[in-house]
């Protein structure tokens, strides 16, 4: 038996013998006695203060925003705004409840549902959250998010929950964590990834000249659905 084999046959061996439970709550008390670091003013928004402040720091890094008032309302924002960028009505979306629970069949838009092509035009993700502080959004990787449809199509449409929208980074954190420690089976553990998107891809390597879309989509619309206290 090779070194390489003896070390990972003895961490296999340890992780098998040792008490899952027991791991899980030496993490969560480890995590729970860390003090948070200090947040400061602009992310302790809240509520509709905290919606106007996303908004505002997300445009500020050239996303475009619009705001509707329940699902039913989001089909005919994507397809405005497609419309309104001459785009063809097609969409590549993730296999999201969230928003096959939309009432897509009202508008002409044709859907493809999975991970996301070469020749899509455009691709709708549902966020997990967004921080006001910067006009993030938060992304979880799953088999209901592939990360693909966030970075392949040139045109990135993010639904959000104004619900969802937290003052800083760190809230986020925690409630990913709160929301995975519910949960039962798979689902209790982390995403493989968690992508934070502050506006659309950029870059000014080339001579300090700033261009957008070279790693990943030249566009970034984000639908806020005003739902809940966040919803102003």
């Amino acid at each position: 038996m090779s070194g390489r084999e003896q070390i990972l046959g003895d961490l296999r061996a340890a992780l098998t013998q040792s008490n899952d439970g027991a791991r899980r709550a030496a993490v969560a008390e480890r995590l729970a006695a860390k003090a948070r670091h200090v947040i400061p003013v602009r992310g302790k928004d809240a509520g509709a203060a905290a919606t106007d402040r996303f908004q505002a720091e997300a445009e500020r890094v050239s996303a475009t925003v619009a705001r509707v008032k329940s699902l039913d309302e989001l089909p005919g924002a994507v397809a405005d705004y497609l419309a309104a960028q001459n785009l063809p009505a097609s969409v590549r979306m993730t296999p999201d409840p969230r928003l096959q629970a939309a009432p897509w069949d009202r508008t002409a838009i044709s859907i493809s549902e999975g991970p996301a092509q070469g020749g899509d035009t455009a691709g709708v993700s549902h966020a997990f959250g967004a921080v006001a502080e910067t006009g993030s959004l938060v992304f979880t990787s799953g088999p209901e998010s592939p990360t693909t449809v966030n970075y392949l199509p040139p045109v990135h449409i993010a639904v959000l929950r104004a619900s969802d929208i937290s003052g800083a980074f760190e809230d986020i954190w925690s409630r990913l964590r709160a929301e995975r420690e519910g949960a039962e089976g798979g689902d209790r553990f982390m995403p493989r990834t968690v992508n934070w998107i502050t506006g659309p891809s950029r870059t000014a390597d080339i001579e300090l000249v700033l261009f957008l879309g070279i790693h990943g989509p030249k566009n970034l619309h984000i639908v806020i659905i005003d739902d809940g206290e966040n919803g102003g």
